[in-house]
């Protein structure tokens, strides 16, 4: 590419944050500028196009001023940075938020590819403007999305050359992208991207004009032979602009509430759960490998979608999300596996089951079939599934992704939902019902007891079970008896 017949740099430099306005909004401010590289070959101009990845959601614009180096800078002080640029134009740093974790500082996947840093159109000569005196805007579709002054940075160009010569040299040609000021937000395929620096003060008000570039929808997804996207919460946050909420403080099942949900049934759960509106909560179709397994554990997700060639050629070999979600677990998590109800194909073998076991999950939870069942069961750790079969997880399911919303056997099921399962079956409890529930539970089933004592003595269940207000008075007066 080249923009006023002037070759490639042979280095790209950006900076990470330099406007009052982005730091607020990041909720932090640097002492000093920090940096990472962008490859030459994410360059392009403007009226091209970037396109987003398939399987991602989070493409953010950054509209900012390029400075573009006159002559070699190397040991330059802070006053005489600016003398060694000769021009300035309108830049803008993609960056793909979902790739964000696959390259923690360096930004070369999440920043890094073709069209990512669209320069242009017109260089400015530096000597033409004051470097404190200029203006980028952005606009998404038309609206004025990013207005800000260059007279508002933390660090002035003259800085940033001199601080950057300090560890290499500034050769001709190469870039500095100065950093981009609040507004920068999630674009999406179809949307068009404008960015304009000029110097309105500035005898002529010089300017870059519009740098145009178009988002497009990419349709090749990434192969498993390298990070794949992923997107939380603070990532959506950062993408798209927002301050990240204080995160709540993390519910955690104690050892104490795990002895006590060894106390009371599932179907006593359900019933103190139904009473709360929470009727679709109970795991349809699964039972247990094993005569007299029972658990409680946090759930660790895990999705299966159904077969295709391309997607399991795609996403079913090497350390895919099945392998991924077994070897992650954590001690007294319950591994949930979505599986459409399907029971023809196994979701879960030996080798996976005693993976889980040795990284101390609870159980296994699945709404499809299980593989090796004889062995499954041999090695102890308690799996409820629609049963056993004998082919392989490839039959019927693509491993898809962990850590996500999944359903089993038409219960939705979050990380961090709190699983229990005995004989009856599985249930699933949000994490905030599980004090007030678990109580509840308790103190029915302590009253299921009495009854159960009652009719053992000869007493006709019709007014005690459940309990009229005379049995419920006579309960509770010996109950209270008891504890006195």
């Amino acid at each position: 590419m080249v923009i006023d017949d002037q070759p490639k740099p042979g280095k790209i430099i950006a900076v990470h944050l330099n406007y009052p306005s982005r730091a607020a909004q990041r909720g932090r401010t640097p002492s000093q500028p920090s940096y990472f590289l962008k490859p030459a070959s994410s360059l392009a101009g403007t009226g091209g196009t970037i396109v987003r990845p398939l399987g991602t959601e989070l493409l953010a614009f950054e509209g900012e001023v390029a400075i573009r180096i006159g002559t070699a800078a190397r040991w330059v002080s802070p006053a005489e940075g600016w003398s060694h640029v000769d021009a300035v134009t309108a830049a803008n740093d993609f960056g793909l938020y979902d790739l964000r974790a696959a390259d923690k500082g360096s930004n070369l996947r999440n920043k890094g590819g073709d069209g990512f840093t669209p320069l242009g159109p017109r260089w400015i000569p530096a000597p033409d403007v004051d470097p404190a005196g200029l203006r980028v805007r952005t606009w998404v579709d038309g609206e004025l999305v990013q207005d800000d002054s260059t007279g508002t940075l933390l660090f002035d160009f003259g800085r940033l050359v001199a601080d950057l010569s300090q560890h290499l040299t500034l050769e001709p040609g190469d870039v500095i992208l100065t950093g981009t000021p609040a507004g920068s937000s999630v674009v999406e395929p179809g949307q068009t991207v404008e960015v304009e620096v000029d110097a309105p003060e500035a005898p002529g008000a010089p300017t870059s004009g519009r740098l145009v570039t178009t988002v497009t929808a990419g349709t090749r997804a990434f192969g498993d032979f390298g990070s794949q996207p992923s997107v939380d919460d603070t990532q959506r946050a950062e993408a798209w602009g927002t301050p990240a909420p204080a995160p709540e403080p993390a519910f955690v099942l104690t050892d104490a509430m795990r002895e006590r949900f060894g106390g009371v049934a599932v179907a006593t759960l359900s019933a103190v759960l139904r009473k709360r509106g929470y009727t679709d909560v109970f795991v349809e179709g699964v039972h247990a490998g094993r005569p007299g397994d029972r658990f409680v554990g946090t759930a660790r997700t895990l999705r299966l979608i159904p077969f295709r060639p391309d997607l399991f050629a795609s996403h079913g070999g090497g350390f895919n999300a099945q392998k991924r979600a077994f070897d992650a677990v954590e001690p007294g998590e319950v591994i949930v596996v979505e599986a459409r109800g399907e029971r023809g194909t196994g979701t879960v073998g030996d080798v996976l089951a005693l993976r889980a076991q040795v990284r101390g999950a609870a159980a296994i939870v699945t709404d499809g079939g299980v593989r090796d069942s004889e062995a499954v069961a041999e090695i102890g750790i308690p799996v409820f599934s629609q049963g056993p079969h004998p082919s392989v997880l490839g039959r019927r399911h693509v491993p898809w992704e962990t850590d996500v919303t999944v359903a089993c056997g038409g219960a939705a099921v979050q990380p961090g939902d709190v699983v229990v399962g005995d004989g009856d079956g599985v249930l699933v409890i949000p994490p905030a019902l599980v004090a007030e529930v678990l109580a509840e539970a308790e103190a029915q089933e302590a009253a299921d007891a009495w009854v159960a004592q009652q009719v053992a003595a000869g007493h006709p269940v019709d007014g005690l079970f459940p309990m009229n207000a005379t049995w419920r008075a006579r309960y509770e007066a010996e109950t209270a008896g008891g504890a006195g």
